[in-house]
């Protein structure tokens, strides 16, 4: 590099550098943003942890038939033909248990061998595996398989003049052996934190600056627009990975929930979240130029979806299609199944390496497009 260039090398990391400290002093000396980035992820956590038990319906299985009778079929249809689960039948344990473990499914459905003889005997068993991530999906999926192996049972009751033979399901739980709802629940508020702390926070602080006239007062001067967003965010960033320490520690102390996987995976794909909701900060609040309206856009286009379309509180297979697709626009959805593989499964790479990319992409397409924004308004 020439010497030229290390001095505007040099000058724009003394600007950003000037630009970071004045933003982290008005930061801090603003009791709302302080609020907002340390109160609330405890507030938040404490009340969703405590406060809130979840219902659904529809559950995705697979059906592993390792008998080949009548009574084996039977009792895989009575699955199939139930409205409560979406049945696929699969060849082995393996393949079902991949599916498990990338998401495909929700539960698994086992058939043993000698199946149609153990009714006979009155020692049938039949094995359903039930991904606990989601504790309320389990607590239904058992109650489901219930329901099935009864109406199978009342079927051959009523082919067989009234008799029929037990037949005792035995269940597991992977990845929630407790089956409990807060392990499903907490990691999800690591999303509300970084969607409050990301956008609407950066969106309320970016769009006062306008109203003030305060940009138009930085545009005369030789910082540049990247380095004006910068100095902007650095501080929020920063703020975002303090609240995600809370939220981990406050999982950890508060509730128990374990952690399965790396914590540096952990940080790396909620840096992504956190740029992207930095990102569509940035682009709300130069579209609006008014606190007003932007947070009343922040509050419609990020916070309601990351509370109510990206599987945190509902499971988006329940919904009808439509809004199924839908719920791929918004980027929570992805953050939130990297959060509940993390910390319930582990390190799944099929399912964190696809969910990344997403979030990688959303955060280049997004503040690429703030820092262009900016660049017209100084223009």
């Amino acid at each position: 590099m020439s010497d030229q260039g290390r001095s505007g090398l040099a000058s724009a990391l003394r600007r950003i550098r000037a630009l970071v400290r004045k933003e982290a002093w008005q930061l801090l000396r603003d009791p709302s943003s302080i609020a907002i980035g340390i109160i609330m992820p405890v507030a938040l956590l404490v009340l969703f942890g405590y406060g809130i038990n979840l219902d659904i319906k529809n559950v995705p299985v697979a059906i592993v038939i390792e008998d080949d009778s009548g009574a084996a079929r039977g009792m895989a249809s009575s699955f199939e033909l139930s409205d409560y689960f979406s049945a696929r039948r699969v060849k082995t344990m393996v393949e079902a248990e991949q599916m498990l473990m990338s998401d495909d499914i929700r539960a698994i459905v086992r058939i043993p061998r000698d199946f149609a003889r153990s009714i006979q005997l009155s020692t049938a068993e039949v094995q359903l595996i039930v991904n606990g991530a989601d504790s309320n999906t389990a607590r239904i999926s058992l109650g489901y398989a219930q329901g099935a192996v009864g109406v199978w049972a009342a079927k051959e009751a009523a082919r067989n003049g009234g008799k029929v033979s037990g037949i005792t399901i035995v269940s597991r739980l992977w990845f929630n052996e407790a089956n409990d709802s807060t392990y499903f629940l907490v990691p999800g508020l690591i999303v509300l934190v970084m969607t409050l702390i990301g956008a609407l926070l950066t969106a309320l602080v970016m769009a006062r600056e306008w109203e003030r006239g305060t940009f138009e007062a930085l545009f005369v001067t030789p910082v540049r627009s990247v380095e004006i967003l910068l100095g902007k965010t650095i501080p929020y960033f920063l703020l975002g990975l303090a609240g995600l320490a809370l939220c981990v520690l406050g999982s950890k102390l508060l509730f128990g929930v374990p952690f399965r996987g790396s914590l540096v995976i952990l940080t790396i794909v909620s840096m992504l979240y956190l740029l992207v909701a930095l990102g569509l900060g940035l682009v709300i609040s130069s579209a609006t130029k008014s606190q007003f309206v932007a947070s009343q856009v922040t509050l419609f286009a990020t916070f309601l979806p990351a509370m109510m379309l990206s599987g945190f509180m509902y499971d988006p297979r329940s919904m009808p299609f439509a809004v199924q697709i839908i719920t791929y626009i918004f980027p929570a959805r992805y953050f939130v199944t990297l959060l509940q593989t993390l910390f319930l499964a582990g390190n799944i790479w099929g399912v964190i390496l696809p969910n990344a990319a997403v979030l990688a992409a959303m955060a280049a397409v997004l503040l690429g497009l703030s820092v262009r924004l900016t660049r017209k308004r100084i223009a």
